[in-house]
């Protein structure tokens, strides 16, 4: 049992949970949406549920298996149609391994976003739940109202500098070690030093591209998923409110306007 808004509710009730290190909650999803960012890079979509040992799981994975299979590299040459080039650099070894955990990343993301959201359906006609343990001797994490241009704002100049405006600091440990990495491996600063400079042929042997291709789908997911999560911070904060002022100053006898 827990104590939430001042009431004792069931663990299974729970709507959010609000710890030191991140805020975890339920909210309606779009299943395609889930889709379309773990076909876009694995381990997407479970992070967007706060399913992060999946997701970083996954992510792990898909560098992992990437780096081996050369698929970056495939891409690029495919893209730019050079397709015995693409054959040439793909490891089908690697290849066949990736294949299957790709789509299980999809269809999980999916079924669990449908889940989630009739479990957010209960959560709220229960009154909407919330376990608060937002201090420790180490943190505090608040729940107040956010402001989502400064979540993108931040995520434009660096990836994860955004969690850690809404206090998801595992996400920022962990974007931020990637991203300088991805950074380090593909010769992005070294390439931009140079075409800056003029020297856009150097700056083109410099690049590399299996490395360099990972940086889209991260840029993108990590604006769009800042933006969102301050969104629904702000929802979680005016939803608890309400249901709290509702139960503890609210006339029983008050009627609801239709």
């Amino acid at each position: 049992m827990s104590k939430s808004s001042g009431t004792k509710t069931q663990t299974r009730d729970v709507a959010a949970f609000i710890s030191p290190l991140s805020i975890n909650y339920l909210h309606i999803r779009n299943p395609w949406v889930s889709a379309f960012w773990s076909a876009a890079f694995p381990g997407f979509g479970q992070i967007m549920m706060c399913k992060y040992i999946i997701g970083y799981g996954l992510i792990s994975w898909e560098f992992f298996i990437n780096q081996k299979s050369g698929i970056n590299l495939a891409i690029l040459y495919s893209m730019i149609g050079e397709f015995d080039q693409a054959k040439h650099v793909i490891n089908s070894r690697w290849f066949l391994l990736y294949i299957p955990l790709y789509i299980y990343g999809i269809w999980d993301s999916f079924t669990r976003t449908n889940l989630y959201k009739k479990d957010y359906i209960l959560s709220y006609k229960k009154g909407y739940p919330v376990i608060s343990k937002n201090i420790n001797t180490f943190e505090l994490n608040k729940l107040e109202k956010r402001n989502p241009f400064f979540s993108m704002v931040w995520s434009i100049f660096t990836p994860g500098m955004g969690y850690l405006y809404i206090n998801r600091l595992l996400s920022v440990l962990v974007f931020l070690l990637w991203f300088i990495a991805i950074v380090y491996f593909s010769k992005l600063l070294p390439a931009i030093q140079l075409t800056m400079v003029g020297n856009f042929q150097a700056s083109k042997q410099i690049l590399d591209p299996q490395w360099l291709l990972y940086i889209p789908s991260i840029y993108l997911f990590v604006i769009y998923d800042y933006y969102v999560q301050t969104i629904e911070y702000n929802k979680i904060f005016e939803k608890e409110q309400a249901f709290y002022f509702k139960k503890e100053y609210q006339n029983k006898d008050f009627i609801m306007p239709n």
